[in-house]
């Protein structure tokens, strides 16, 4: 697919995650972008933020070849794209929310019209959306995690398990809970 001005968000994240792939470099959207796609669009990201344990040196030709410009400097490798509104960061591994570390096996594959995209899964970001909430005191962020329950189905027992080992009171669990599931 060639990008242009008219690209989604999604279309964007999935035609480069489909060639980094192909190119064998496993990175996973994380972030607000996958809170975009999940909150179907309630949250905008203007970023993508791919989590990756690859050098820039295998990361820059993929991006290159789809029209992405690298303007990154220091340890985040950022790319532009002329005709897209979205920049493309890669974020280095491990992929972590709070004290919980994820393997890029165990996120979501999920196959679109534009390629195959690699992203945390919904109950995933919705973790990543609640630690930034905890331990940057970021409000909206849990706000961007309440639009993802809403929208998504949720693995309730595991996020639990997560919010306990957060050190967070089952209390906080259960009112986050009950807003996501009242709201639908």
């Amino acid at each position: 697919m060639t990008l242009n001005a008219d690209s989604t968000l999604e279309e964007v994240a999935a035609t480069v995650s489909d060639a980094l792939e192909k190119a064998g470099v496993k990175a996973t959207l994380s972030g607000g972008g996958a809170a975009s796609i999940y909150s179907n669009n309630e949250y905008q990201s203007k970023d993508l933020d791919f989590v990756t344990a690859s050098m820039l040196a295998d990361v820059r030709p993929v991006m290159e070849g789809l029209g992405f410009e690298y303007t990154g400097t220091g340890h985040l490798s950022e790319f532009k794209h002329p005709q897209v509104e979205w920049f493309v960061e890669f974020v280095p591994a491990p992929l972590t929310f709070g004290e919980h570390t994820v393997r890029h096996e165990d996120c979501a594959s999920i196959r679109l019209e534009h390629g195959v995209l690699q992203v945390i899964t919904a109950t995933q970001s919705v973790m990543d959306r609640l630690a930034a909430s905890i331990h940057w005191n970021d409000p909206q962020s849990r706000d961007q995690a309440l639009a993802i329950a809403r929208h998504q189905k949720i693995d309730w027992a595991e996020l639990e398990v997560w919010f306990a080992g957060e050190g967070q009171d089952p209390e906080d669990f259960e009112g986050f809970r009950e807003m996501a599931v009242k709201v639908k």
